[in-house]
């Protein structure tokens, strides 16, 4: 974690990115942003709410591979910034596509999404939309950009060459809440390519990891492996681990869950993991 002075120096440093993504939006006229609730598009919908008023507007998709919290965070801070709201049901976990977990699983999503924005943007009369896509996303193993590419979807802040570490620079600066908040990928990342994606499994992991976070962890993931659950936690909260009682809450959350076991992963989480199992760049990797 940065101090609060790397924090206003990065800052001051992207300045410029700020200001053209600023240009960026006002000379679209309107938009329609596909706001997950996430660091990037809260920031997105932030900046062009600023830019555009109420010509700025949020559509969420809502599916089983949302983390029901999630869907209230979305709400929550659409209303915080001012902005019509709009959530759709989304169904990209009927597509056998989708549900048999291929790497590019996502394409499938995506598609999905933004499909429903492409029908919502003809039922508003928005010039745009935009998403969250950032420049450190183009050196990740991202299929759903293409999705995003095919349906001409605008990413303003990889055009503007904004990074993770900007963004959340900027929004800390803004005083959005969002600003450290972790990454939070659909349910679906949580399992092994490969092994179908339904509704009962996604279910079981979302309502793993409402526990967990309840027990006070932030930075960590439940990876679905059968009667498995693997147990990914930052490095900074490997350490809670130590205290019997909080162990036995958390075999006894997962558990009760439906897993018959519960193991820790003594490699502390980072993003990607899954990805690098089956020969894919790990997240920040050059392509």
């Amino acid at each position: 974690m940065l101090t609060p002075a790397q924090w206003e120096s990065l800052v001051e440093r992207s300045a410029p990115k700020l200001l053209r993504l600023r240009e960026e939006l006002r000379g679209l006229g309107s938009v329609l942003v596909a706001f997950s609730g996430g660091v990037d598009s809260t920031f997105v919908l932030r900046i062009a709410r600023e830019e555009l008023g109420d010509r700025a507007i949020a559509l969420t998709a809502i599916s089983a591979s949302v983390a029901p919290e999630e869907k209230r965070e979305a709400e929550a801070l659409a209303a915080e910034l001012g902005v019509r709201h709009v959530s759709v049901d989304s169904g990209e976990v009927s597509d056998p596509r989708y549900a048999a977990n291929p790497t590019n699983r996502c394409y499938f999503c995506k598609t999905e999404l933004y499909d429903l924005c492409i029908e919502w943007r003809a039922r508003l009369g928005v010039a745009a939309i935009v998403d969250g896509f950032n420049a450190d996303d183009l050196r990740d193993h991202r299929p759903g950009h293409q999705a995003a590419r095919e349906h001409e979807v605008r990413s303003p802040l990889a055009a503007v060459g904004l990074t993770k570490e900007e963004i959340r620079a900027h929004s800390r600066s803004l005083g959005l809440r969002t600003w450290d908040k972790p990454q939070m990928p659909c349910l679906a990342s949580r399992i092994p390519y490969g092994t179908p994606v339904t509704p009962e499994r996604l279910a079981q992991i979302g309502s793993a990891e409402s526990d967990l976070r309840a027990a006070g962890l932030r930075s960590f993931r439940v990876r679905y492996h059968g009667d498995i659950a693997r147990l990914e936690v930052a490095a900074e909260e490997l350490e809670r681990f130590a205290d019997p009682a909080f162990r036995e809450r958390v075999n006894r959350a997962l558990r009760g869950r439906g897993f018959t076991y519960v193991a820790l992963d003594l490699e502390p989480f980072r993003s990607g993991r899954l990805n690098e199992a089956v020969g894919l760049p790990p997240a920040g990797a050059p392509t």
